[in-house]
C-alpha cells in the first residue's frame, strides 16, 4: 500500500491531495491568529523531521517544504487574504488601521510599555540603529521577537531557519559568497516565486540579480541576522558534503568498470656492468689515489738522484757533466706526469 504522508503522518482524512493550507497545518479554516499558525507549524515540523533520517527522507523533505510554504502564506497578510478569497472567504470593505511601527507592535504584544517605546525610538535615532537592533541592544526583547515585530510592521512573514530547510537545488544556484555578502538565504520556489530569507529589506539591484539567476521573481521573508549567517555556514557545508559524496559515488562506479588488460612489458636485455671510470669513483677513493701518486713521485725523485750520483756518475759518465743527471732531469718529470695525470684517475 502506497504511503499517504498526509494521512499516515499528519492524520488528515482522505480527500483533496494536496490538502489546502489550513488542513495541512491542522487549523480551523480561515484562522487569523498568527501565533497559533506558527505554533501548529512548529509542532508538525518537529513531528515530520523524525522521518528525515529513514527510508522516507525524500518524502519527509518534500512535506517539510509544503508545511513551510503553507505557514509563510498564512502569516503574510496580503497573500493570506488572496488565499482566503480563493477558498470563498468574503471580507468586509473596511478600511485598515494602517501599518504599525515596530515599537507599537511591541507595546501591543506586551513586551514594552509606552514610556519604553519612546526611549527606544530616541535611542535608535541617536545611534543610527533600526528599532529592531536598538530593542535588542537595550535588552528590551530578544532578536527573534524584535524581528517578528519588524516583519509584521512591514507586512511580510517571519521564518525560523532552524525549523525550515532550503531546497538543495535552489541553494546550489547561489554561490556562498553572494549569500554571505547580502545576508540572504534562498529557500525554495513556491508558485513560480522564489522565497528568500533576509535580515533587512533588499535593494532593487539584489532583486534584479536574483531574477536573472533563478528566472523567477522573488518574495522576501524576514529572519534574524544571526540565524541567516548560521544557516549559510551550516547549509552550504551540508551541500558541499553532499556534492563530495556524489562525486565519490561516481568515481567508485567508474572504477568498477572493467579496465583494459595492460600490454606486456618488453624484455630489456641486461648488460654487464662496466668498470668504473675515474669520475665515477667516490671522493674518498680519489683522495687516496692522489695521495699515493704524490708518494710515488717523491720516491721516483729520490731514487733518480741516488742512481745518478752513485751509478751514472761513478760508472757511466765519470768525467762528463751534466749527463749523470740525465735520469733525474728526464725520467722524474715523465714519471710525475704519468702518475698525476694518468694513473690516479683510472
Amino acid at each position: 500500500m502506497a504511503l499517504d504522508v498526509y494521512k499516515d503522518w499528519l492524520g488528515i482524512p482522505e480527500g483533496d491531495r494536496p490538502p489546502h493550507h489550513y488542513d495541512l497545518l491542522r487549523l480551523v479554516q480561515f484562522e487569523d491568529d498568527e501565533e497559533k499558525i506558527r505554533a501548529h507549524y512548529k509542532k508538525l515540523n518537529s513531528h515530520v523531521r523524525k522521518y528525515a533520517a529513514g527510508k522516507y527522507s525524500i518524502e519527509s523533505q518534500d512535506l517539510l517544504n509544503e508545511l513551510a510554504k503553507a505557514m509563510l502564506c498564512l502569516t503574510d497578510p496580503e497573500r493570506k487574504k488572496e488565499y482566503d478569497e480563493s477558498l470563498g472567504r468574503e471580507f468586509d470593505d473596511e478600511q485598515g488601521t494602517g501599518a504599525q511601527s515596530v515599537e507599537e507592535i511591541l507595546v501591543e504584544l506586551g513586551h514594552i510599555d509606552k514610556s519604553q517605546a519612546a526611549e527606544l525610538a530616541e535611542f535608535a535615532e541617536q545611534r543610527g540603529l533600526s528599532i529592531r537592533d536598538a530593542a535588542v541592544q537595550m535588552r528590551l526583547t530578544d532578536a527573534e521577537t524584535a524581528t517578528q515585530a519588524l516583519a509584521r510592521s512591514q507586512g511580510i512573514p517571519y521564518i525560523d531557519l532552524e525549523e525550515t530547510f532550503p531546497d538543495d537545488e535552489i541553494l546550489d544556484l547561489m554561490p556562498q559568497q553572494v549569500a554571505k555578502r547580502n545576508t540572504i538565504l534562498p529557500l525554495f520556489i513556491d508558485n513560480d516565486v522564489l522565497l528568500v530569507a533576509c535580515a533587512d529589506q533588499p535593494t532593487h539591484e539584489l532583486e534584479d540579480e536574483l531574477r536573472m539567476r533563478y528566472q523567477v521573481p522573488s518574495r522576501w521573508v524576514l529572519a534574524t541576522p544571526r540565524s541567516i549567517s548560521q544557516g549559510i555556514v551550516n547549509y552550504y557545508a551540508a551541500a558541499a558534503n553532499r556534492n563530495e559524496e556524489t562525486s565519490s559515488t561516481t568515481a567508485q562506479s567508474s572504477d568498477s568498470k572493467p579496465s583494459k588488460k595492460p600490454k606486456p612489458e618488453k624484455k630489456v636485455e641486461k648488460t654487464k656492468p662496466s668498470k668504473k671510470r675515474g669520475n665515477e669513483l667516490s671522493p674518498d677513493e680519489l683522495k687516496e689515489k692522489k695521495q699515493m701518486a704524490f708518494i710515488l713521485c717523491g720516491w721516483a725523485f729520490c731514487g733518480s738522484i741516488l742512481i745518478d750520483q752513485y751509478i751514472l756518475k761513478s760508472y757511466v759518465f765519470p768525467q762528463t757533466w751534466p749527463w749523470h743527471f740525465m735520469l733525474t732531469t728526464i725520467s722524474v718529470p715523465l714519471i710525475a706526469f704519468y702518475l698525476l695525470s694518468g694513473m690516479w684517475k683510472k
